[in-house]
């Protein structure tokens, strides 16, 4: 992936933008780019960072990728302090489709974690 563009579309390489947030280098500094940089762990079959980026609260006890659709896009309807709405494209057995989310985001510790979303 070093060199790649990012998944999440934000035309850095993947190193440059994502990658140190994968790897525990920084955490994300908005609700923003914690939820690009989820889009872009989904993408690249990162589950832990997933699974660490979830709220305790809410996320599922136990959680795989493999199998699922392959993530082909993201695009950002709009933003708040702790929600983003997007969509995002996959593509799975052939077959192409979309999910619309609206999420919300909790800030602990000086963290930011997904809570949860309304799928559209």
């Amino acid at each position: 992936m070093i060199g790649s563009p990012c998944p999440c579309g934000s035309d850095l390489a993947y190193d440059a933008c994502c990658g140190p947030l994968h790897r525990g280098v920084r955490q994300a500094a908005t609700a923003l780019e914690l939820m690009r940089s989820r889009y872009a762990a989904y993408a690249v079959g990162d589950v832990d960072y997933v699974f660490r980026t979830w709220h305790p609260r809410t996320r599922p006890a136990d959680l795989a990728l493999e199998g699922g659709p392959s993530w082909t896009g993201l695009t950002i309807e709009g933003y708040g302090e702790d929600w983003v709405e997007f969509t995002a494209r996959w593509l799975d057995h052939g077959a192409t489709g979309q999910l619309h989310e609206r999420s919300r985001f909790d800030r602990r510790a000086g963290r930011w974690f997904y809570l949860d979303g309304e799928i559209s």
